[in-house]
């Protein structure tokens, strides 16, 4: 079965699940934020096949959110580093992470792994802000308007 694209949608959440329709690739970026380089320790952690790792790796590094670098010569091995659009990605995986923790375990359960800050180890819960203003970007206060295309 063929996978409809949606790389070339006028919508931004479209492209974005264009990308993370494809299962592996946020668990891979997830990996890549924990400081995941090599192929071998993705596909340990993971347990993906190669070639679907492979794939992933491959379009990540297309698309400019990994960067493929060498760091070895016989054989020649690669180690895949983010790039500053694929560490931008976290807010995304952020988002994701406060949403599956708080609706994806039953009543009285949680995950066994969770936020927190490196410097003073406080639980983080990340939330969705208007860089601007600093408000929540709450459904009820926002709506979606269309902008004028401008010309490339």
């Amino acid at each position: 079965m063929r996978r409809t694209r949606f790389d070339d949608a006028e919508c931004p959440i479209a492209r974005v699940t264009d990308l993370f329709g494809e299962w592996w690739t946020p668990l891979v970026l997830r990996d890549a934020m924990y400081g995941i380089t090599k192929f071998e320790d993705f596909q340990h952690e993971l347990g993906v096949s190669r070639a679907i790792l492979t794939a992933r790796l491959s379009r990540l590094v297309d698309e400019g959110y990994m960067d493929k670098v060498p760091y070895q010569d016989r054989p020649v091995r690669h180690e895949y580093v983010l790039t500053d659009k694929g560490r931008a990605m976290w807010d995304v995986l952020a988002v994701m992470w406060r949403f599956g923790e708080e609706h994806l375990w039953e009543d009285g359960e949680q995950p066994l792994v969770e936020l927190a800050f490196r410097d003073t180890k406080e639980r983080v819960r990340p939330v969705v802000v208007d860089e601007a203003t600093g408000r929540p970007v709450d459904l009820a206060a926002i709506r979606i308007r269309s902008r004028t295309r401008t010309r490339r």
